[in-house]
C-alpha cells in the first residue's frame, strides 16, 4: 500500500530583530516546500530590525504566539533604559499592539499526538524553563494552567525563550525547545524545528521532530546594528559571533 504524504510544519522562535537570520531560515523552509510556519515569539528586541522582522513574520507565519518581549515592549516607559526605549520605538504603535495581543499558546494534533506550543512555559511567557530543569518543571510544562486553559494534557510540548535547542522524552511525553533564529545561545547558528506527521491523523502514523541549523551572514547583521547606532551593539555582536550570553561575557 502506498504511503500517505506527511504534513510538515516549521517552528521558529526568538528572531529578536535579526532580519538577516530570519530571511535565511525562511529561505531554507521554502526550499524544503514547507508552507505552514508557526512563530513562538520574541520577534523584536535585542537586535536592530524588530519592525522589519515583525512585518516579515506577519506575512510568512500562519500562527504567531506571544513571547515575553512581545508582551512587555509596549510597556517600557520613556524614562526606561535607553536600549529598551530604542527597541520599543523602533516598532510602530500598531506593531507593539499586535505583539502584545497575540495568543499565548497554539495546539494541534499530529499523528495522534496532542501537541502544545508556547513561548516559555505553561504558566506564563515570563516564566523560564531551562535545558537543565527539574522533574517537577518537566511535569509543569504538560499541566493545564490558567494560561493554557482546561482540556486533555498534551503528549508533546514545544517552546522557545531559552535560545537553547534540545529534545527530551520521559513517561510517554516529549518536550523540546526549537532554539533561536536570531540570537542562538547554544551555538552561533540559527535553529528551527520541523514537525512531520499526519494532521489530525491516527497514532499509528509516522511522527518526527527534526532540528535544522541554517548558516547566515553574521557580519552583515552586525553591520546593520552599527549603522543604526543600536544601544548595546557591542554585546550583541559577541552574542551573534560566539553564542555567549551577554550576562556571561567578560570585558
Amino acid at each position: 500500500m502506498a504511503s500517505v504524504p506527511l504534513d510538515r510544519i516549521a517552528l521558529i522562535s526568538d528572531v529578536h530583530g535579526n532580519l538577516t537570520a530570519l530571511e535565511a531560515v525562511l529561505a531554507d523552509i521554502a526550499a524544503r516546500g514547507i508552507g505552514h510556519i508557526v512563530n513562538l515569539g520574541d520577534t523584536a528586541g535585542k537586535g536592530p530590525r524588530g519592525s522589519a522582522a515583525v512585518a516579515r513574520v506577519q506575512e510568512a507565519c500562519a500562527v504567531n504566539v506571544r513571547g515575553n518581549w512581545d508582551d512587555f515592549l509596549d510597556t517600557i516607559p520613556d524614562e526606561g533604559p535607553a536600549e529598551m526605549v530604542w527597541w520599543r520605538d523602533e516598532l510602530t504603535a500598531a506593531q507593539r499592539l499586535w505583539l502584545r495581543t497575540l495568543p499565548l499558546r497554539h495546539d494541534l494534533a499530529l499523528s495522534g499526538r496532542r501537541i502544545r506550543l508556547f513561548h516559555a512555559s505553561a504558566e506564563s511567557p515570563h516564566v523560564r524553563v531551562h535545558f537543565h530543569h527539574t522533574a517537577e518543571q518537566f511535569d509543569g510544562m504538560f499541566r493545564a494552567t490558567e494560561m493554557t486553559g482546561p482540556g486533555a494534557a498534551p503528549d508533546v510540548v514545544g517552546y522557545g525563550d531559552i535560545h537553547d535547542a534540545y529534545i527530551e522524552s520521559a513517561d510517554g511525553r516529549t518536550l523540546f525547545n526549537v532554539g533561536s533564529v536570531g540570537n542562538p545561545l547554544d551555538e552561533p547558528t540559527p535553529s528551527y524545528v520541523i514537525l512531520e506527521g499526519e494532521l489530525d491523523g491516527e497514532r499509528g502514523a509516522p511522527f518526527g521532530v527534526q532540528f535544522v541549523r541554517v548558516p547566515y551572514d553574521v557580519e552583515a547583521e552586525i553591520a546593520v546594528a552599527r549603522e543604526r547606532a543600536m544601544p548595546t551593539a557591542d554585546v550583541w555582536e559577541i552574542e551573534l559571533r560566539t553564542a555567549v550570553y551577554r550576562g556571561r561575557q567578560t570585558a
